[in-house]
């Protein structure tokens, strides 16, 4: 049987402190290596993230292809791989993302027995040696992925997720206008109208997380920032009154029996305050863009 061609796409900014083990997980894989291509997309880093991809591709034995520009956000740099992909595939890679060696095979595996999904999001796994605040931040992805089923319903991100090229291009890729988040999601909305399934796959893939709250609050203020040009463009992808703290509370309460059921940590029962924190820094993010927004309307009018 002829092995799918698949491309791994990585696109990062100012990800030194953890592109080493992305891009060691890469090399690791089992999957045949020859039928495997990996895009790098360096968007505008000021730190050595460059420098790093750049001493590792002579020790990469499969086809690599390293882009830089200045920042334009992930819409853009996202773009540069679908443009740029030799594959019947795109597994997207963080960089702060961890694969274990057999995760291009179990996705392309799923993709190949699926021909109607253009989607298939792989499953978080524990990370080792985490703060409590990272614990917090990942044990949640880890519990609703325990439960099975389809994920049309939601629309995935792009880390740990395989892409269909064929859907990707059906679509006219991703938003060039959405630099900051929620080109993914905006893509798997598109993707899902088209007539494509999105699924979740057996895979799994691991994410380094925030480590203090401090970088918890500053993550998901980005996030609000980013939803609100997402928002802006199509309300039918999220509620933004499902993100307001009292609701991470609740949900938070909802899920921390299951989380203690999976972990036995303690630590769970914090899940309230945790979601209810992180959602505050989203409000945040997002009023402020919103505020920006009607400002730059003002001065214009």
């Amino acid at each position: 049987m002829t092995k799918a061609k698949v491309t791994i796409g990585v696109c990062v900014r100012d990800s030194a402190d953890t592109i080493r083990e992305a891009i060691e997980s890469i090399i690791c894989q089992d999957y045949p290596h020859e039928f495997m291509e990996v895009i790098f997309v360096d968007d505008g880093s000021e730190d050595e993230t460059l420098s790093i991809i750049n001493s590792y591709v002579p020790r990469m034995d499969m086809k690599v292809k390293v882009f830089h520009h200045e920042w334009k956000g992930l819409g853009a740099s996202r773009n540069v791989v679908v443009d740029n992909s030799g594959g019947d595939y795109i597994i997207w890679v963080d960089g702060d993302m961890i694969l274990p060696k057999d995760h291009v095979r179990k996705q392309v595996e799923f993709m190949k027995q699926n021909p109607k999904v253009g989607i298939a999001k792989g499953r978080y796994g524990f990370v080792s040696r985490e703060s409590v605040v990272a614990a917090l931040e990942n044990v949640p992805f880890v519990v609703f992925d325990s439960r099975n089923g389809s994920l049309n319903s939601k629309l995935p991100g792009t880390g740990g997720a395989i892409f269909r090229v064929d859907a990707l291009r059906q679509v006219g890729g991703l938003d060039n206008n959405l630099k900051g988040v929620g080109e993914d999601q905006d893509v798997a909305y598109r993707i899902k109208v088209a007539g494509w399934s999105i699924q979740r796959s057996c895979a799994v893939f691991y994410e380094r997380r925030e480590q203090t709250w401090k970088g918890l609050w500053n993550k998901y203020f980005r996030y609000g920032c980013g939803d609100y040009e997402l928002y802006r463009k199509n309300r039918d992808i999220f509620s933004p009154y499902k993100m307001v703290p009292i609701v991470g509370f609740i949900v938070g309460m909802m899920i921390s029996p299951s989380a203690y059921r999976i972990t036995r940590r303690l630590s769970v029962f914090l899940l309230p305050f945790h979601f209810a924190f992180k959602m505050a820094a989203w409000c945040v993010g997002f009023i402020r863009n919103q505020m920006d927004s009607w400002t730059s309307l003002g001065s214009v009018a």
